[in-house]
């Protein structure tokens, strides 16, 4: 095994039976616990006059996104200028974080956004499925890379972590981070879970934890292919892993709620659940980020109703 862990975790990434027993000694979720919380999360309101900058936050946060077989280069130049202006008549709407495509077309993305202080996501990896090679997946990565790309949003191997080979699915994603680059060009690694896939709340609690010891700059609940996808309990379960591994290490990762989440009002618990969870310092868009191309719209509605006191048709705003 390659070891790439984060300081004091050396030891837990020396071999195989080493990574399983850590991983296997990390302490059991409270299943009842957890969904009471998040059920007290949900209910969770913000005065008024804070939930304006809060809808603001939340557009901040998002990787506007378009994965389809379909996509052209003129759909993802579209979406480009949505991200870099949400809302035409509301200048003050800021950016969102990043517009993600596929590699082939991360190079439109970078030139569409050239100036702007949006960020380009490849998805890579196989994605969504994750079945191929190492050497495809690594392949794909410098593709995207090399088109631009300052981010990589890859898949983990299911298969091998259902399984307990978790040394296979840790030298992978040192492989890919590898891939990823170095210094100034490096491109910021958010790992997929596929939360849907995993078994339950102590898998992703796993997953998230060897991720974080391989190097994810991010951690991911999903791909948006499959469902269920981002849920509070889960979203709150990898918060506490990114909690903990700050306090072990000094080291901020981030989380990624992917899928999902369709209305402000989600976004807004999931904001406070980030807030409750891991703390005010990952209310930031370098580690918190929402992937979830249809809630810009309604983040967009509530503002404006905000602002206005009525809320316009979806007609008269524009939305991915």
């Amino acid at each position: 095994m390659e070891t790439r862990a984060g300081a004091g975790f050396g030891d837990a990434v020396r071999d195989e039976a080493s990574l399983r027993r850590f991983l296997r000694g990390l302490p059991g979720v409270d299943q009842v616990g957890l969904e009471r919380r998040s059920a007290t999360l949900a209910s969770r309101s913000i005065k008024k006059e804070s939930k304006l900058q809060a809808l603001d936050m939340a557009i901040s946060m998002i990787d506007l996104t378009t994965l389809e077989g379909a996509d052209t280069p003129g759909k993802v130049r579209s979406l480009c200028a949505q991200a870099r202006r949400p809302d035409p008549e509301h200048p003050d709407v800021p950016p969102v974080a990043a517009v993600c495509v596929y590699p082939d077309l991360a190079g439109v993305a970078v030139e569409a956004l050239r100036g702007s202080a949006v960020a380009v996501a490849a998805v890579a990896t196989a994605f969504p499925s994750g079945r191929s090679s190492r050497a495809v997946k690594l392949a794909d990565t410098a593709f995207a890379v090399d088109a631009g790309a300052s981010e990589i949003d890859m898949v983990i191997d299911r298969g091998a972590f259902l399984t307990g080979r978790y040394g296979a699915v840790f030298d992978e994603i040192v492989a890919v981070k590898q891939a990823c680059g170095s210094g100034e060009r490096r491109a910021h690694l958010k790992v997929i879970l596929e939360t849907g896939e995993l078994a339950g709340y102590d898998d992703v609690r796993r997953a998230s934890w060897l991720a974080l010891l391989a190097g994810a700059d991010v951690i991911k609940t999903s791909t948006g292919k499959i469902s269920p996808a981002a849920t509070l309990p889960v979203v709150q379960v990898m918060l506490q892993a990114v909690r903990d591994w700050h306090r072990a290490t000094g080291e901020l990762r981030g989380v990624k709620a992917a899928g999902g989440i369709r209305t402000a009002k989600d976004a807004i618990r999931h904001l406070v659940a980030v807030n409750e969870v891991a703390g005010p310092a990952w209310l930031t868009p370098e580690l918190f980020r929402f992937g979830a191309s249809s809630l810009l719209g309604d983040l967009l509605r509530q503002r404006r109703t905000q602002l206005d006191g009525h809320y316009e048709s979806t007609d008269r705003i524009g939305c991915a």
